[in-house]
């Protein structure tokens, strides 16, 4: 059986999968997991990408041990927007910033007093947001000059470490199309934009397609390991696009939700959406694994549960999944909603006591125990994806009749439960592993074993299980929504929206 490695890199940790593909069906082999969290250091976050790399490496020991020595490809997937700097040799210049470092909140407000925000959304099709490349970029520009004029390649964070693999510099596309810096219209960076804001619009590395064969692996690396040459591909670099590439979607009124740290919720479509109402409701246009574009929103995910998790946990108190559906079963439903989407749990020193606050502000009864902080959480979640939903649903001028949800968050019963009840629509969810298996997808199309992704999907299908939930609790679900909408409504009122 022939086989590949899939780096799949979240925000919150990062695996090595085995893929075997017989000609039927995919296997997937899990042979290396590990955390992976910014660095806080001298007041920003970083990405230990070095020690990131190091483990990748690991990873590979490990599946040389297990008996997986014969690789045909490898390939990398990883969150968006984030980059590192390589000098005129080659080195890399400094830990890559985070994309939850604070400093680039006042390059966007200077950002946008340059180039209004219609103009950039027009022009990049991505939502106007700080944590966007172009502000990063622009924040290293103004308080770190000396590294950008050192700097002689720009490198997304998969292709930075396809290139420590392969030595080939480039940027793939799907990862390409989150940094407000790619030009829908014209596909490719736009310099325009960057000669607008001084930014070097010559260390942007040329963009590549997905599944473009970058090259063998360097020697140093076949040596370390004892191996043959493996190709190193750019395939899906985004992690929403490798998961949307997995799902096992039948018909086109369907939306996907890509399930983690964040929630990624939209629909395939051509050509880029873009006006008025996309803009004022926050939608942006990325890249699919077959060069067209995912309409989405990006929704605050589980990152809500992981911080109220790590506060708990300094207490002592310790939770298994199965621990966290008791507590939820066991809270009164209804009680208080929360805007996932407020700015003020982006990164909060204390999450519980930031939930806490905004409820009690909104006029709420606010949570007490950890199951109300739970269900708090994830009522609030699954009603903001109906309000995306019907957003969807307006844009295109499509119902959408079924939402197929993948990723890690799929294995919580109740978030998913939750979403079809919300939403009013069924669900399937499934695979959990979607991005993996949608990264390795897109390798065994480049290396010609598959013919193209409806081809991918349908062995996708026959390969792993889905689960499927139907809509429950309609007329609760009903009321609660209205009352979630006029929440958010003054929340935007209140923040000056």
């Amino acid at each position: 059986m022939e086989k590949v490695w899939a780096f799949d890199l979240g925000a919150s940790n990062g695996r090595l999968m085995v893929s075997g593909f017989d000609g039927k069906r995919f296997y997937l082999e899990e042979v290396h997991r590990f955390s992976n969290h910014p660095v806080h250091l001298t007041g920003h976050y970083y990405w230990d990408i070095l020690r990131i790399f190091q483990e990748m490496k690991n990873g590979i020991s490990k599946s040389i041990k297990n008996g997986h020595k014969l690789i045909e490809s490898l390939s990398i997937d990883t969150w968006g927007v984030d980059f590192g700097l390589l000098s005129e040799t080659g080195e890399l210049l400094s830990n890559p910033y985070s994309y939850r470092d604070p400093q680039t909140n006042d390059s966007f407000k200077e950002i946008m007093d340059v180039i209004p925000r219609e103009v950039l959304f027009t022009r990049t099709g991505v939502e106007p947001a700080a944590i966007n490349t172009i502000c990063q970029l622009y924040a290293i520009k103004k308080n770190n000059p000396v590294l950008i004029e050192k700097a002689k390649t720009l490198l997304l964070t998969p292709n930075l470490l396809s290139y420590f693999f392969s030595g080939v510099k480039a940027n793939e596309y799907t990862i390409s199309t989150t940094t407000s810096l790619f030009n829908v219209h014209e596909r490719n960076w736009d310099s325009g934009l960057m000669a607008r804001l001084n930014l070097p619009a010559k260390i942007m590395a040329d963009i590549v397609m997905p599944g473009t064969i970058l090259g063998p692996t360097l020697d140093s690396i076949q040596t370390e390991f004892g191996i043959s040459p493996v190709k190193v591909i750019a395939g899906a670099g985004h992690d929403t696009a490798c998961a949307l590439a997995a799902l096992p979607i039948k018909t086109g009124n369907s939306a996907f939700m890509s399930c983690g740290t964040w929630i990624l919720m939209g629909v395939q479509v051509k050509d880029p959406i873009i006006n008025e109402k996309s803009l004022e409701w926050g939608f942006t246009n990325e890249g699919t694994a077959d060069g067209e574009f995912r309409l989405l929103k990006n929704i605050m995910g589980l990152w809500l549960i992981q911080a109220c998790r790590s506060v708990w946990a300094k207490d002592g108190k310790l939770f298994t999944y199965e621990d966290e559906a008791e507590l939820i079963k066991n809270a009164k439903p209804f009680t208080s909603f929360i805007d996932p989407d407020d700015p003020s749990f982006f990164n909060p020193e204390n999450m519980p006591k930031q939930i806490r606050d905004f409820c009690i502000k909104s006029g709420q009864q606010p949570p007490e125990t950890e199951g109300d902080f739970l269900r708090c959480i994830l009522e609030s979640l699954s009603l903001k994806y109906r309000w995306v939903l019907e957003k969807l649903e307006t844009l295109t001028g499509n119902r959408i009749e079924v939402i197929h949800m993948g990723g890690g968050g799929i294995r919580n019963d109740l978030f998913c439960q939750f979403t079809a009840n919300a939403t009013n629509r069924p669900v399937v969810a499934g695979p959990v592993e979607a991005s993996s298996i949608g990264n390795s997808l897109s390798q065994w199309i480049a290396l010609g074993k598959i013919k193209d992704l409806k081809e991918g999907r349908e062995i996708v299908e026959n390969s792993f299980s889905v689960k499927h939930y139907q809509p429950q609790n309609q007329s609760e679900w009903q009321e609660a929504f209205g009352r979630f909408v006029r929440l958010v409504d003054q929340n935007l009122i209140k923040r000056g929206f």
